[in-house]
């Protein structure tokens, strides 16, 4: 894949060529040929060349025509106008106010309205006797007091905690002392290991074969990869480690994990100074674990306090050290409140989100219920016929019988906004389409270096219940 590239020229061959080399830089450097340079290039200027990268080096394929500075085009001159400049001065009369909007004219009546005036009210005519409450008192019928719903108090937010953004010095001083040829293949090992640059080696080769072209040997590639992947590993490790330390007290506990368990991989413990970073990471994260599950379990007793069962439920299954058994007579508390919530004058949509945060939560099984809403909805229905693999007590309540072997479901993604994308002025062609969507599989991958770095996965949220019902 070719790609810009500033360079200058340093000499002048006898054989039509000239060198080169990065501008402002020793290396890289090489050689261009004199047919694509003007007839004025000289030693010393600064070009902008189209440049290809593969096993055997740079190859210069164009030079690019930078447009001079200032130079416009497309422009109309405007020629000063002959005629002496007279102002001109506007003042709007003010509307009266039967013309303005919501007005009434002199009769009372409003802009647009054909019926007739009122007639004025005569101030001796008898007035409307009172109507007669049903308690036998005058005055005004009451009206049936609105139903009021209280709010639940909201819990104490914690802290948001930190992601890891680790800076890649390490790496970045690794990849810097290897040549320009052997880069690419070291970020290409670093992402995805040997089997990375066997893959990418691979599909190189097919296409060379296809073109008639020499396929590069896999060999060298390969060995150069195995050589470098140990300090590389090292290298990006030290870049992760000096990240989590300095926000130990605020980094999120899957990041900091993360980092202890690549802590034990044999070529980062073959360093001393990383196998003493190593063990400050280890004590860190259990005293991070130890506090965390304090905290956890206060939420919950909290939750269950203000009577927030679904939030105590959804954090029973989010414990942030894992292993640990759910303390039982906590949890016979929430077993508790949760069959308390599941009573027939309970509405299904309540019943719907306590049943979503159930399901995945420890006290599941601990949750015997012994009546059922007397008009289930399809959607309670759909909601039990999902669920019945991890609440099999409860399905059965509803006439649903649980298959043998069937695959427990995943909690509910978070519904998002349905954003509408613009409409296009018209579609692309059906060739340009594929040539836009189709894989570009004859670029040199393994050379060209990655221009992005690998993004980790975050796990899903199974905060699926519907917010309505909490």
């Amino acid at each position: 894949m070719s790609r810009r590239l500033d360079i200058e020229l340093t000499s002048n061959r006898q054989d039509g060529t000239w060198t080169w080399r990065a501008a402002g830089a020793k290396s890289p450097k090489g050689v261009v040929n004199g047919s694509l340079l003007s007839a004025n290039a000289k030693t010393g200027d600064v070009l902008k060349v189209e440049a290809d990268f593969d096993i055997d080096g740079i190859s210069v394929l164009s030079v690019v025509n930078m447009r001079e500075k200032g130079q416009r085009g497309n422009l109309l001159e405007m020629l000063a106008s002959e005629k002496t400049f007279t102002p001109v001065t506007q003042k709007l009369a003010d509307k009266p106010k039967s013309d303005r909007k919501g007005g009434r004219d002199a009769k009372g009546k409003r802009d647009g309205d054909s019926r007739p005036a009122r007639p004025p009210r005569d101030p001796n005519a008898p007035r409307r006797a009172a109507s007669t409450r049903p308690d036998g008192t005058t005055g005004r019928p009451t009206r049936p007091s609105r139903p009021h719903f209280t709010a639940p108090p909201e819990m104490p937010k914690r802290p948001t905690a930190k992601r890891l953004k680790p800076k890649h010095v390490h790496r970045t001083a690794v990849l810097e002392t290897l040549p320009v040829e052997q880069r690419g293949v070291a970020e290409r090992a670093l992402e995805g290991g040997i089997k990375a640059v066997r893959d990418a080696v691979k599909i190189q080769n097919d296409q060379l074969r296809k073109d008639g072209k020499p396929e590069v040997p896999s060999d060298g590639l390969i060995s150069m990869a195995q050589n470098l992947l140990p300090k590389l590993r090292v290298a990006d490790w030290l870049d992760k480690a000096e990240a989590a330390k300095s926000d130990l007290s605020t980094l999120d506990l899957r990041d900091l994990r993360s980092v202890v368990v690549a802590s034990e991989d044999p070529m980062v413990m073959r360093d001393e100074t990383t196998r003493a970073l190593a063990a400050e990471l280890k004590t860190a994260l259990k005293e991070r674990q130890d506090a965390a599950q304090t905290l956890w379990l206060s939420d919950i007793v909290d939750a269950l306090k203000v009577g927030r069962t679904v939030r105590a439920l959804k954090m029973t299954s989010e414990p942030p050290k894992a292993g640990q058994p759910f303390p039982s007579e906590l949890g016979a508390k929430l077993a508790q409140a949760a069959t308390a919530g599941l009573t027939t004058e309970t509405a299904p949509d309540r019943w719907i989100a306590l049943l979503e945060a159930l399901a995945f939560s420890p006290i599941r099984g601990q949750v015997k219920l012994t009546t059922m809403p007397q008009q289930p909805s399809e959607a309670l229905l759909a909601t039990v016929k999902r669920l019945s693999p991890l609440l099999p007590q409860i399905a059965a309540l509803f006439g649903v019988e649980v298959s043998p072997g069937v695959t427990a479901p995943r909690p509910l993604r978070p519904t998002r906004p349905v954003r509408v994308k613009p409409k296009t002025a018209a579609a692309p062609s059906a060739a340009k389409t594929t040539a836009a969507v189709e894989p570009a599989a004859s670029e040199p991958v393994v050379i060209e270096p990655a221009a992005t770095e690998p993004v980790a996965a975050e796990p899903v949220a199974s905060d699926s219940a519907p917010t309505s019902a909490e």
